[in-house]
């Protein structure tokens, strides 16, 4: 049964194809389905890409609603604005002048896919072909990044910039008038020789989208790999973004949907940002206990071998939570640690995957599951004696799965998104798990000033949670990321108060 078993893959964009057999639609899930939702927040992990895969694997049902949806990032892959990394746009207004023209030019696929006639819509096609923005034939994503920041940049540097009027070189005269594309009101002379407000054409896009009775939903995931690897290149992008979605909240029938993570969100908004507050359509993910063991009983019953083994019917686990909790404790044993006080396997799980902000991400919590599927083969393999009574798993394999997970939450996301931190998560390993001020600024040889600014980093980050008070703040370490840098339970020298882990998380 073991070697058949599979809980599914912990990224989403890893298993477009099999998700929407065990997703989980949540009342969350319904606000976005519903389309009541354009901003969806969620730590990494926390199911975004998820509710994406989910939407573009529904087109067909979309499209019955009268709903076409257009990717507007590579689902996989490289992604489409990675290519500015190296040359990004100079700042904000020029990257909102390519937002505005890269989203134009997919809904003008989608008009010439679709076949959405009439006059607005052959008006906008028109004008951004004459642009030379949409070159003949199909294009990728990534041609229409680069061809929306050739014609900003013309535009931004008029001395690089083609003249507007075509002469004929034999004779002088006006041969012809190319499309000037501008993101401020044209003066009555810069019509006369061209020019559009680009927010004419968003208009035009939207009346022709009424006329034919339907809606574009333009989805933004991958973000974070997007604009990885310049804090202000991202900041500059992601501002940009969310002032085009202002922009377009007026339009009827265009829809921006954004998925981003919650600490990229709090990056490029910590300096101020005034039209945060003008955001309302959005929603932060979060998994209760009851959403966790939904996803986990889902993922078990794709199991035929299972299934049978303890005759269980899948769509009724599926629709009760008390058959979900009792599938549970059949297939995992009662208790990882024995003990009146200690937690049942389930309670066990969520508590070793959460991070500093108290939260299990469905990721970390399949791939402590799937860790364990592992390590349980591996004993079988090599003779050990199959589990007693039920439970396909001994207590000991969840334990030795932790550290599969600890390292890859650690290596893969905190080193890998948060490179200036990584000297300073280093200095910790084999330290205490109960921090400070005091104790950091000696384990970081720096002021005390400076070790409660990089501990509310790390705070914000999520590998610190932050305990004690404003004036004598406590740092701990979550049970996820103990393991890998091998974190000694206790109080280090310099805080005052022991806390009791076990005690508290109970509590």
């Amino acid at each position: 049964m073991l070697k058949d078993f599979s809980l599914g893959q912990r990224v989403a964009e890893d298993e477009v194809d099999e998700l929407s057999t065990y997703f989980v639609e949540t009342e969350q899930w319904n606000r976005v389905w519903r389309g009541d939702v354009d901003v969806v927040y969620g730590p990494k992990g926390s199911g975004k890409s998820a509710i994406y895969s989910t939407l573009v694997s529904r087109e067909d049902q979309l499209f019955d609603r009268g709903i076409l949806i257009r990717a507007a990032e590579s689902p996989r892959g490289t992604p489409a604005f990675s290519s500015l990394v190296e040359d990004p746009p100079l700042g904000e207004v020029e990257f909102m002048g390519l937002w505005k023209l890269y989203f134009l030019a997919l809904i003008a696929d989608a008009f010439d896919e679709y076949e959405v006639e009439g006059e607005d819509a052959k008006r906008v096609v028109r004008t951004l072909n004459d642009a030379r923005l949409r070159p003949g034939g199909r294009i990728s994503l990534r041609t229409h990044v680069k061809n929306a920041l050739d014609y900003v940049r013309r535009l931004f540097h008029p001395a690089e910039m083609e003249p507007a009027v075509s002469l004929d070189p034999v004779t002088g005269g006006v041969t012809g008038l190319s499309t000037r594309i501008q993101f401020s009101e044209p003066s009555a002379a810069e019509r006369a020789r061209g020019s559009i407000y680009i927010d004419e054409l968003y208009a035009a896009a939207d009346r022709a989208l009424a006329d034919s009775d339907v809606d574009i939903w333009l989805l933004l995931d991958r973000l974070d790999v997007a604009f990885a690897g310049s804090p202000e290149f991202e900041k500059n992008a992601l501002r940009a973004l969310f002032k085009v979605y202002l922009d377009l909240n007026d339009l009827q029938h265009v829809r921006l949907k954004i998925f981003l993570r919650t600490d990229i969100w709090k990056a490029i908004t910590s300096s101020g940002f005034r039209e945060a507050s003008h955001i309302t359509r959005e929603l932060v993910l979060k998994w209760d206990r009851a959403a966790l063991l939904q996803l986990v009983a889902q993922r078990l019953v794709r199991n035929p071998g299972l299934v049978d083994h303890y005759g269980v019917v899948p769509d009724a686990v599926r629709a009760d939570t008390q058959a979900q909790g009792m599938l549970f404790k059949r297939v995992y044993p009662h208790q990882v640690e024995g003990g009146p006080n200690k937690p049942q396997t389930f309670d066990w799980c969520l508590s070793r995957t959460r991070d500093g902000s108290r939260l299990t991400a469905p990721r970390e919590l399949i791939h402590l599951l799937s860790e364990t599927r592992d390590v349980q083969m591996k004993w079988l393999e090599i003779g050990e004696a199959e589990p007693d009574g039920e439970p396909l798993f001994q207590r000991g394999a969840l334990k030795e799965a932790l550290p599969a997970v600890s390292d890859v939450r650690l290596t893969k996301t905190l080193y890998a998104e948060y490179p200036d931190l990584r000297a300073f998560l280093e200095m910790l390993e084999g330290q205490k798990t109960n921090h400070g001020v005091q104790s950091l600024a000696v384990i970081w040889r720096e002021t005390e000033e400076k070790a409660k600014e990089i501990a509310l980093r790390l705070v914000d980050i999520g590998f610190f949670e932050k305990r004690g008070t404003f004036i004598a703040p406590e740092f701990w370490v979550p049970f996820l990321y103990r393991p890998a840098l091998k974190l000694v339970q206790g109080t280090a020298e310099g805080v005052t108060v022991e806390v009791n882990d076990e005690v508290e998380e109970r509590a």
